[in-house]
């Protein structure tokens, strides 16, 4: 066990030493050509001396001996084959007998290219050395060029992220400009308190309304201090969901680009569906889901410890034993604040919104205590809205699924499978709200309320609108859900091409300056996401009206970069950008490339943002973001085409 704790504390306490200048082990690599896309390189490693290299692998030690990491996670590789056997020595870290290498190391691996793969290996080497009780990691990072490989491919157009020519305060026409965030915002919070609304019909909460009031008023000395108390009761649930956003933005502040890509990150995405489909048969009623109990018995035990604290801790056990209702709604506000734009205000909007609703009802009927008596009572009602969040949740699990598939273009979820999974989900509600489907939880249900009627008619109607969608015609445009299911273009029919609208399109920024110059039009860039629910209700609603339709196809270069595409841009065109700021990031994936683009050129990092740049790299117009609109958005296409004309 000491041995153990030893080496974990080792392991911490080294682990920054990583520089390659300061590195004991010093590699160099030679490549043969095995058969066309088929290398082995074999990799040699001059040891300082007095230093011992951990090469080998010796698994009851945790040692995984030297680990190659390639970037390109497409290539095909041999574990390492060693040119030599390892020494044996009595190892004073681990106290035993641990193969190790001193002086020099080589192996060799087998590499196989899929075709098209650029001939250049980004190569990180991770390992341990050791001298005496020491035991530090070490990480190299190598460029390996394979024989007859295209070694000079990366020109510097591949690097060439800020465009010099492009003034964002001096385009060549006034038109267009940002419009304020303060609407979106508002939206966001009006959300937020449609949530909070929701989460109060539940029966998580619902209960705790008339009891909480009637706590406070019977329990007080006088009615003020009742009204004072139930007052601070609603300040603290309000405060205690705006505090949950607080963190948000200080990992923004980090990182601009930061909260977008967690919010399209694959394995969250997947981790939300899981979760989400949890929560919808905990809905459903098949088992209940909480914190843990430490966690409300804790909050619970200091509700009388004072007289204000105490009302903190009573406002912080309601939203600790109601988190099974309120869980899946505050993780849709989560997801969806993250990912447009705004980022942590957006959040802290959506969250603010949500304590709001939550708090209002514990301080309204303090005041006025007699409305308590209109309130409708516990009872199946609240099973019912359950019930109906939880085919919610259902369907809000598969919009995560579908932002991983898109990202990481797995084909999985194309439109009308998506839109088939959503039909089966409200013929299913629908069923269930005219009694037709029956969980066991619930009881004798002996008449149909009329509002549960006319909540199934909407259902149903809404169910058979969803229809057209599985159809390879004008019908299939969704407009009412436009940026839920995937895009149009995302589809198991035959598309001509993955340009939006049979647009004439590009998805690389040079490549569309060069489609520019050659057909001499501007070029419309268009900063979009997979995950963009504002860029497909733009694609769907606004690019459809005829007049935009028309001036697009005709006058311009449409360049739709996605900033999280997370496909990993080939070896030889990764690399490490320097801002303008100063600040270094790594280059890996497309999304990575197009994201810093509009950072460093835009000062934005929202989707959609659209901006009109003619062959010379000018700035035509004032980029404007979502802009639902037609008529305003097409006076703004039309005065970036005026602008180009200028002479």
């Amino acid at each position: 066990m000491y041995r153990f704790f030893l080496f974990v504390l080792l392991i911490f306490i080294f682990k920054p030493a990583k520089s390659q200048d300061s590195s004991h082990v010093h590699w160099t690599y030679s490549v043969k050509s095995h058969a066309e896309g088929h290398y082995i390189v074999e990799y040699k490693a001059k040891i300082d001396r007095g230093w011992r290299l951990y090469a080998y692998p010796s698994k009851p030690d945790e040692i995984d001996g030297v680990v190659v990491k390639l970037r390109d996670s497409s290539i095909k590789v041999t574990p390492p084959k060693f040119q030599s056997n390892p020494i044996n020595i009595e190892d004073p870290v681990f106290e035993k007998q641990i193969p190790v290498a001193r002086d020099s190391v080589s192996f060799t691996q087998h590499y196989e290219l899929a075709p098209g793969n650029e001939n250049i290996l980004k190569v990180a080497l991770d390992y341990y050395v050791g001298r005496e009780i020491e035991f530090i990691p070490e990480s190299q990072q190598l460029t390996v060029f394979l024989q007859g490989g295209e070694t000079t491919k990366a020109s510097s157009t591949v690097t060439r992220l800020k465009i010099e020519a492009l003034d964002l305060n001096n385009p060549v026409s006034e038109c267009g400009e940002l419009p304020q965030k303060q609407s979106n915002i508002f939206t966001i919070f009006l959300l937020g308190f449609l949530g909070g609304f929701i989460a109060l019909l539940t029966p998580c909460v619902f209960p705790m309304i008339p009891l909480t009031v009637s706590f406070f008023t019977k329990k007080a000395t006088s009615r003020s201090i009742g009204i004072r108390n139930a007052f601070l009761y609603g300040l603290f649930i309000f405060l205690i969901y705006v505090l949950l956003s607080v963190p948000f933005h200080f990992i923004d502040k980090l990182n601009p680009e930061i909260l977008n890509n967690i919010s399209t990150n694959v394995y969250l995405n997947v981790a939300f569906f899981v979760i989400f489909i949890v929560f919808a048969f905990s809905f459903f009623g098949f088992y209940e889901i909480g914190l843990p109990a430490s966690f409300s018995s804790g909050a619970d035990s200091k509700a009388n410890s004072g007289k204000i604290i105490g009302i903190f801790f009573m406002a912080l056990t309601l939203a600790i034993v109601s988190f099974s209702c309120t869980g899946p709604i505050l993780g849709s506000l989560l997801a969806g604040s993250l990912s447009a734009d705004g980022g942590a205000m957006q959040l802290s909007a959506g969250m603010a919104g949500f304590g709001l609703a939550l708090a209002l009802p514990f301080a309204l009927f303090a005041l006025f205590p007699n409305w308590l008596h209109s309130l409708p009572k516990s009872g199946g009602w609240l099973s019912t809205v359950k019930i109906v969040l939880g085919f919610l949740e259902l369907a809000l699990a598969f919009k995560f699924l579908s932002n991983a598939d898109l990202v990481s273009h797995w084909g999985l979820l194309k439109r009308e499978i998506f839109i088939g999974i959503w039909i089966l989900i409200g013929l299913l509600l629908t069923l269930y709200l005219f009694g037709f489907i029956k969980f066991k939880h619930e009881g004798v249900v002996n008449k149909i309320s009329m509002g549960r009627k006319i909540t199934g008619m909407v259902v149903g109607l809404f169910t058979l609108y969803l229809l057209p969608g599985l159809t390879n015609t004008a019908w299939a445009n969704l407009r009412l859900i436009s940026g839920f299911p995937p895009p149009l273009y995302y589809s198991v029919y035959a598309k001509p091409s993955e340009c939006i609208l049979g647009l004439n399109c590009t998805h690389d920024y040079e490549e569309g300056l060069a489609m520019a110059k050659r057909e001499n039009k501007p070029m419309l860039i268009d900063f979009t996401g997979y995950a963009c629910v504002n860029c497909r209700r733009m694609e769907e609603n606004v690019w459809t009206d005829p007049e935009v339709y028309k001036t697009m196809l005709n006058n311009y270069i449409v360049v739709s970069l996605y900033v999280d595409d997370k496909k990993q841009l080939p070896a030889s065109r990764q690399f490490t950008y320097t801002a303008s700021d100063g600040s270094q990031k790594e280059i890996v994936t497309v999304g990575n490339k197009w994201a810093t683009f509009q950072t460093e050129n835009f000062k934005n990092n929202a989707q959609p943002l659209y901006a009109i740049v003619d062959t010379s790299e000018r700035l035509l117009t004032h980029p404007v973001p979502y802009t639902p609109d037609a008529e305003e958005y097409h006076e703004w296409l039309k005065c970036g085409v005026e602008s180009f004309h200028k002479k």
